[in-house]
């Protein structure tokens, strides 16, 4: 083997995701750690979580948001469940085409699949057709498995680029998205916190008392030391009827003194407090 060949082997990052090869976690994950890591398939959530717990120096990538469809709120609840510490984001444009095996045309089409999401951000182009019924499965890349292991010359998948290609099919229309400003937001997962040089974002999570006021004291603790909040996502918190967790994200490290500062506030005006980690966070853009 030669040996440039050899080296980037040995140096190849180990990245558990959900999905299967040619899922847009996949391609989230090489597009944060470049396109030799060594993506590994979970078939559910709940097994990159435990995968990452398990293993030494793996990091996980799941996703977390979707600019159209909103939170992934199984993520949310597996962040508090786990021992994990979120070390970095990246943020993956979602691109669906339709496609079939090839020979198949669209009037041929009379069952289209794909993930529950995906179908979801398709609505306007799905509700154009006539006589086509509409399949909620597990995942896009596997729905694009299932028609060329079955042959189904009647059917078509929705999912990516890469999962088309990777199974042999033919691309029947791009970008059937409705909103092709489209984009998912996935967190990647560590068991150890990386340290962070220059500008970086805090996620944490808390639940207030019962208490009049108790939500505006827990968000005063940023708000009087100029913290801005990036993001907040109410949670019910499980195990504790009708109580609530509140995920936020803040502006600013953890090693940063005021951070440090609001986090032991808000350790004062809360039943429960928990940080997940400090990270690089990704510019977004604005208009």
């Amino acid at each position: 083997m030669p040996f440039k060949k050899l080296m980037i082997r040995m140096n190849q990052q180990t990245v558990f995701f959900q999905g299967e090869q040619g899922s847009f976690s996949e391609q989230a994950a090489r597009k944060y750690f470049g396109r030799y890591v060594h993506a590994l398939p979970k078939p559910v959530f709940a097994e990159v979580f435990r995968s990452v717990e398990q293993s030494r120096g793996a990091f996980g990538i799941v996703p977390i948001e979707n600019s159209v469809f909103g939170s992934i709120h199984q993520n949310y609840d597996l962040l508090l469940k786990h021992n994990l510490v979120i070390v970095g984001e990246t943020q993956l444009r979602i691109e669906l085409n339709l496609a079939a095996l090839p020979g198949t045309k669209l009037k041929d089409v009379k069952q289209i699949y794909s993930q529950p999401q995906a179908l979801g951000q398709c609505e306007t182009f799905l509700g154009s057709l006539k006589n086509v019924k509409v399949i909620a499965f597990h995942d896009t890349a596997a729905a694009a498995r299932m028609i060329r292991e079955e042959n189904r010359k009647d059917s078509a998948a929705i999912a990516s680029g890469a999962a088309v290609r990777q199974h042999g099919l033919r691309i029947l229309q791009r970008n059937v998205e409705s909103d092709h400003e489209n984009f998912t937001r996935f967190l990647v997962l560590s068991k150890k916190q990386i340290r962070i040089k220059g500008r970086a974002k805090t996620s944490l999570t808390f639940a207030v008392k019962d208490t009049p006021g108790a939500l505006f004291k827990a968000l005063a603790v940023f708000t009087l030391r100029d913290i801005n909040l990036l993001k907040i996502e109410s949670r019910p918190f499980i195990g504790r009827p009708w109580q609530y967790l509140f995920y936020v994200d803040i502006d600013g490290a953890l090693h940063d003194e005021k951070i440090q500062r609001a986090l032991r506030h808000l350790q004062e005006v809360c039943s429960f407090v928990r940080v997940f980690g400090s990270y690089a966070g990704v510019v977004r853009k604005t208009s």
